[in-house]
């Protein structure tokens, strides 16, 4: 099989390396808890708020693990829970800070071979803004999809951004949340 993508075959290096640095990623992807678990009305609330702001069909809440990217909410794909790691999308989103745009998936170098653009759904258009822990991993993604190619405002990016914040808040909130569950268990062994 070819590769007709002209980036490079080093690009996405970091994706098949799990190196230290990865592997502390993911450890802190797995410490919420929230992969394999159902939809929280929190992370919904805040995919629903990005496909309003983006007016776009789909919106998402995401986290990238070893070898899939887990949809914490997601606003317009019925059924889905889970999508591959490829490059192009969320894994390539968590490689950097910034808010992360392909206004035409359809003839961006990054994504013209990823399954989501060549296959049903027909994506065209994303918009991802990193997912950033309070101790500096990135973890997934905010993101908005539409099947037609189309440009973002700095102020709805400027929005993305937030709404990846405030996933991160309520992230930091459930892990409160399951480390005073575990002190509460080891005290009650104790007392045992």
């Amino acid at each position: 099989m070819t590769n007709s993508n002209p980036v490079s075959s080093n690009a996405y290096e970091y994706l098949d390396n799990v190196g230290p640095e990865e592997q502390a990623r993911l450890e802190a992807v797995r410490r919420y808890r929230l992969v394999d678990q159902p939809v929280e009305d929190a992370y919904d609330r805040i995919a629903f708020v990005a496909g309003a702001i983006f007016n776009t069909p789909i919106a998402t809440v995401s986290l990238v693990e070893q070898d899939r990217v887990w949809l914490a909410a997601c606003q317009g794909l019925v059924g889905v829970r889970e999508v591959g790691k490829e490059p192009g999308l969320c894994a390539s989103v968590i490689a950097q800070d910034d808010v992360y745009v392909i206004n035409n998936a359809a003839v961006d170098p990054r994504t013209l071979e990823h399954p989501l653009v060549r296959g049903d759904l027909g994506l065209r258009f994303y918009a991802a803004a990193p997912i950033r822990t309070h101790d500096g991993y990135r973890l997934g993604t905010v993101n908005v999809i539409d099947n037609r190619p189309r440009e973002a405002t700095a102020r709805q990016l400027q929005a993305l951004e937030h709404l990846a914040s405030m996933v991160s808040d309520e992230l930091e909130l459930r892990l409160m949340v399951i480390r005073s569950a575990a002190a509460e268990q080891r005290m009650r062994e104790t007392v045992s």
